[in-house]
């Protein structure tokens, strides 16, 4: 469930974001010229409860602006990839849709479809500061967050304080040690659902952010490169990390997310005692576990830091849901996104616990303490780093998903997870 999480303009910059999405559908009339107009609104909430969430908000906005309705159209998460980009190609793309920012969407600009809302959003943009830089291209508006994400570690008080790990690791060297006893506890200390590969990118992407400076991340991402000395590093120091056998038996063959047998199944049911993953976490877990004290049982850290890296750290790996306009109807799409990311609507988006609001005043309606630490040490860090896969191309983020995954799988070296972006980035030009 990674929708791929407040941000550091750093990062943003960086990443070179965008989002795409609001244009021509059918029905209702053009917006722009005064009339009627009918938005058709692809989102990836297929069920409840946020499916009938998106549709109150819609309904809201639809009360104080009578010439706005709305064709909603939910769908499966993992389609958009195909059906967007066949959409921006046709001649009537959805006027409003899902994003998560990235070198692949920067590429959408070319269908010219994709709305700049610079002007339109100049009203309402201010409260969202830094977060609303990673919807940028060239200083011009492309899209909104209405989420952020944050990726670090879920642990159980409970195991933790059998094992004798007295609180959180804030280094490598004391997250090794936690390691070591709950092993000694003949507990399995971290759970990874290698099986759908994007979990073990994780670990790829925190030492890379550990290891580099802010300066050859945003390098990197510009020229879609891993040359920088700092890379190899990282996956040197994650071969490491793998060596002491910190995850489960099996890891490779383990899911993500599906079945009480999957990573987050065995942290909820505590069978493992930690997992590096997103805030999205305690939802997916809860739904794998009959625990309803669950809540009370887990916690959060930081990455921790690395022994000479020049990272920050305390530099946060993350993301974050969004949605764009295309430019048949975007005055109207783009007077809807700013009902989205209205504190009010912002207020109940938090409450759900689906991700970190933009909206700085709707923090406190997040609805577990826990979300609430993330948002604030999130709202505190120097850079936010999207993840890695969607900062660069698809093709080039996916060539390096899977020479990580491959590496978890004892297949390749630090040197053929720089040289898979190198081949991949190559086939761009």
């Amino acid at each position: 469930m990674r929708s791929v999480h407040k941000l550091s303009v750093a990062l943003a910059a960086a990443a070179t974001l965008v989002l795409a999405a609001c244009s021509g559908t059918s029905g209702g009339g053009d917006a722009s010229a005064g009339g009627p107009v009918t938005l058709t609104w692809w989102h990836n909430r297929t069920t409840e409860p946020m499916k009938s969430i998106w549709q109150g908000i819609a309904d809201d906005f639809h009360k104080t602006h009578q010439d706005v309705s709305f064709t909603i159209e939910p769908i499966q998460n993992e389609q958009f990839q195909t059906k967007v980009p066949l959409a921006l190609q046709g001649s009537t793309p959805p006027d409003l849709f899902q994003q998560w920012g990235g070198g692949g969407l920067a590429s959408q600009l070319s269908s010219g479809k994709i709305a700049d809302i610079t002007q339109a959003s100049s009203g309402w943009i201010g409260p969202l500061g830094q977060a609303a830089q990673g919807w940028q291209v060239k200083g011009k508006q492309y899209g909104v967050p209405y989420q952020m994400h944050a990726v670090g570690f879920w642990y159980r008080k409970d195991l933790f304080t059998s094992a004798g790990v007295t609180s959180p690791p804030s280094t490598l060297d004391e997250l090794n040690a936690a390691v070591a006893k709950l092993k000694a506890a003949n507990l399995v200390p971290i759970a990874v659902g290698g099986k759908d590969r994007w979990p073990d990118a994780f670990y790829y992407n925190y030492f890379a952010i550990r290891q580099c400076s802010v300066q050859a991340l945003k390098t990197a991402v510009e020229k879609t490169e891993l040359s920088d000395p700092c890379f190899t590093k990282a996956g040197e120091n994650l071969k490491a990390f793998i060596d002491t056998k910190p995850f489960q038996d099996g890891f490779v063959g383990t899911p993500a997310q599906q079945g009480a047998g999957s990573s987050a199944g065995l942290l909820a049911n505590g069978k493992a005692a930690m997992e590096l993953q997103g805030d999205w976490n305690p939802d997916v877990m809860q739904a794998l576990s009959e625990d309803k004290d669950l809540d009370s049982k887990i916690g959060w850290f930081p990455f921790p830091s690395v022994p000479g890296g020049e990272g920050d750290p305390k530099a946060v790996l993350g993301g974050g849901d969004g949605f764009s306009c295309t430019t048949r109807a975007a005055k109207a799409c783009a007077d809807f996104l700013g009902h989205i990311v209205s504190e009010d609507v912002q207020k109940k988006l938090a409450a759900t616990g689906s991700g970190l609001p933009v909206h700085p005043n709707a923090v406190a309606s997040l609805k577990t303490e826990t979300h609430k630490q993330i948002a604030e040490y999130v709202s505190k860090s120097p850079h936010l780093q999207f993840y890695f896969d969607i900062a660069f191309p698809t093709n080039v983020g996916q060539a390096l998903n899977d020479a990580i995954a491959n590496f978890f799988a004892g297949q390749g070296g630090p040197d053929t997870i720089v040289q898979s972006v190198t081949k991949a980035a190559a086939g761009n030009k």
